[in-house]
């Protein structure tokens, strides 16, 4: 496990999360992985404490598991996992699209200063859908998260923008491992952000909620060929398990 670069003292805490974070996404700290405190202090060469803080924001994003005795681990998701967080990601979104549009005052994108936000967002989205028709799956990753939280701006609500994108590192760090031993991995990255952007610029409900489905649906199809047992899961040499049986 290689360091990710030197960490300051002044954001200790943040920057050790974000490095290890950057480690599971890049898929260089794979599901099952186990760590102490000790050994990333020593990694980084920092004291015990800042890093002990990083570790449990990381579990309380849902991303390493804590064990008293053990240390750490990335936790582990199944696909019944990823199912039920793009079922959780879409229902929250519907929700979302419904209090937008039919709730009282205008649409977020016509009112002012949000042009701004839009013109960030839509150069986002332009990378991560370029990214995504090239297969690059590091480049994808990082526009993709920035893409949905500077989109998430337009909701105007912190809680949500923040949950929808716990929801979406979890999702990321289940496929990253799938995704880099799949030759035909540049099929199943999406790479609809353009076409959002374009039906949320123009206030267009039915345009929003078309491309959410198919966001969606994308998603949970890809599923399905994990659950089928087309792709063998990456450090175990066999198919994902069905929900519920036991693994070897």
């Amino acid at each position: 496990m290689g360091a990710s670069g030197a960490v300051t003292r002044s954001t200790l805490r943040q920057q050790i999360a974000d490095a290890l974070r950057d480690e599971v996404l890049a898929g260089r700290l794979q599901p099952g992985r186990e760590f102490t405190v000790k050994q990333i202090a020593e990694q980084y060469g920092v004291s015990a404490t800042p890093v002990r803080e990083a570790l449990f924001d990381l579990s309380a994003q849902g991303l390493l598991e804590s064990d008293q005795h053990r240390g750490f681990r990335v936790r582990e998701f199944t696909v019944a996992d990823y199912r039920s967080l793009v079922e959780a990601r879409s229902l929250v979104i519907d929700g979302v699209i419904r209090g937008v549009f039919f709730g009282p005052g205008p649409w977020p994108a016509q009112l002012e200063g949000y042009q701004d936000c839009l013109v960030s967002v839509r150069r986002r989205a332009q990378e991560a859908a370029r990214a995504a028709l090239g297969g690059d799956l590091d480049i994808l990753i990082g526009y993709d998260l920035r893409f949905w939280r500077e989109l998430g701006v337009l909701v105007g609500n912190a809680y949500i923008n923040d949950f929808l994108h716990r929801l979406r590192v979890q999702a990321w760090v289940f496929a990253v491992p799938y995704l880099r031993h799949d030759a035909r991995a540049r099929d199943w990255l999406w790479h609809g952000h353009p076409d959002l952007v374009a039906a949320i610029t123009l206030g267009d409900h039915d345009a929003v909620r078309a491309v959410m489905d198919d966001y969606s649906t994308h998603a949970l199809n890809w599923a399905d060929r994990l659950a089928a047992g087309e792709l063998e899961h990456p450090g175990r040499g066999g198919p994902e398990p069905a929900a519920g049986t036991p693994e070897p």
